[in-house]
């Protein structure tokens, strides 16, 4: 088991072309041999934003803090604190921070089936 503070685990940028302002940590993922999903914690800058994007795995996401708008083929959908947010497989998407405040969301995605990655 393992009982941790967010905050202490290291944060690094987001390094995808397109991406401004995100920085991530990894809370449960390859280090823990997690098996089945792997937890991670985005920080975006006001006015940044993650890469437009899509990959063939879902994401599950809880905002924390902040307030922003999900990019996505549906069109913008606005979103803040307390919202979820799904994404579905091979779905171009995006995340950007409208508000003054940093924002901040849990995202799971499945873990790869080598965890050594």
């Amino acid at each position: 088991m393992k009982v941790q503070k967010i905050e202490t685990h290291e944060q690094t940028p987001v390094q995808m072309d397109g991406a401004s302002g995100a920085k991530m940590r990894m809370l449960i993922g390859p280090a823990e041999q997690a098996g089945n999903f792997h937890m991670r914690h985005f920080s975006v800058d006001p006015g940044g934003y993650t890469p437009h994007h899509q990959h063939d795995y879902e994401h599950e996401i809880v905002v924390l803090k902040g307030a922003g708008v999900a990019k996505s083929e549906q069109g913008d959908r606005p979103f803040s604190a307390g919202d979820i947010i799904w994404v579905p497989a091979n779905e171009m998407h995006q995340f950007q921070n409208t508000g003054d405040d940093a924002l901040e969301f849990i995202c799971l995605i499945p873990a790869p089936m080598d965890c050594s990655q």
